[in-house]
């Protein structure tokens, strides 16, 4: 018990600390949450996913593992979802809902801090791979759940292409792939590295608040059987799905650390996005967000644990 508590207040209280500093100002001040998450996602998150896949070294194979562990993860808590949605004879608007809710977790806002806390920068840098491609698999796949396969596959396809973060990995890769020695002052890139590492600093704080500012914009769920069932089922049958693949894929160390954690992860904020624009019960999938965000700390402290052991 003593091990837990540690854990929880080394690890996830301070989180949502500071995430609880953007919800008392969302609440009282009312920002525009969609322009401080635009910075964040289109200058921030690039510039982090950069800085920390040149500064910690994967291999290619280790890389090319979480890539299948992301898309396994989302693919296997889809079916998942699925087939209890089946069980409880769900409509198909709500039915669209609990498959995004669980399929998609917060692996930035909320993952890539608690990664970093718990295991430390070579763990973070694992779980970015994570995060860059369920973010892809957001604006491919989860567009066509969500719209219940009226998107193109072209549409979709080209979602990819709006995601920032691939372009931070993509630079990062090239110039690995070239040998340039981003360290290096003598380089003639070397502003540039600077400039990204600079506004790499402020993205793990600003997505925390961004994540208090998102939940600050809740509303009341109307269905709370189903939200919390919903959300108990992210929470429990996430790291269940993350703790076999690992095996599966040969994971090990930080990488399965890493990698356990993303998945087993709460909902990620973006689906409301996705429920708003394609009108799949929109309060359901906020209400979940919010729930299974609240109820995490419940399994990921003894999941931690189990990790750090």
């Amino acid at each position: 018990m003593i091990l837990l508590l540690s854990i929880f207040l080394n690890n996830i209280a301070p989180i949502f600390l500071a995430a609880g500093a953007g919800f008392a100002v969302g609440r009282t001040l009312k920002p525009d949450v969609k322009a401080i998450s635009r910075v964040t996602f289109y200058i921030f998150s690039p510039c982090l996913v950069f800085t920390s896949l040149t500064e910690n070294q994967l291999t290619g194979g280790e890389f090319g593992r979480m890539t299948a562990f992301t898309v396994g993860a989302i693919g296997l808590s889809g079916i998942v979802a699925y087939a209890f949605g089946r069980v409880l004879k769900l409509d198909r608007q709500t039915m669209a809902g609990l498959l995004v809710v669980n399929m998609f977790v917060n692996g930035g806002n909320y993952g890539l801090p608690l990664n970093r806390f718990a295991f430390g920068d070579s763990a973070m840098a694992r779980a970015i791979v994570y995060y860059v491609f369920s973010t892809l698999m957001v604006y491919t796949v989860g567009v066509v759940v969500a719209s219940g396969g009226r998107s193109s596959l072209r549409t979709s396809l080209m979602g990819m292409f709006t995601v920032p973060a691939v372009y931070g990995l993509l630079l990062a890769g090239v110039l690995r792939l070239v040998g340039v020695d981003v360290s290096d002052p003598a380089s003639p890139i070397f502003p540039l590295i600077r400039a990204i590492k600079l506004l790499s600093g402020a993205a793990l704080p600003v997505m925390i608040i961004v994540l208090g500012l998102q939940l600050a914009e809740a509303r009341r769920p109307e269905n709370l059987r189903l939200v919390t069932a919903a959300s108990v089922l992210r929470l429990v049958v996430g790291p269940i799905i993350g703790l076999a693949l690992a095996a599966v894929l040969g994971l090990s160390g930080v990488a399965r650390q890493a990698a356990v954690i993303e998945s087993a992860m709460p909902t990620a904020v973006i689906t409301t996005i996705l429920a708003i624009e394609y009108g799949i019960d929109p309060v359901f999938v906020t209400s979940v967000v919010v729930v299974s965000t609240l109820l995490s700390p419940l399994t990921l402290t003894p999941l931690i644990a189990y990790l750090q052991s």
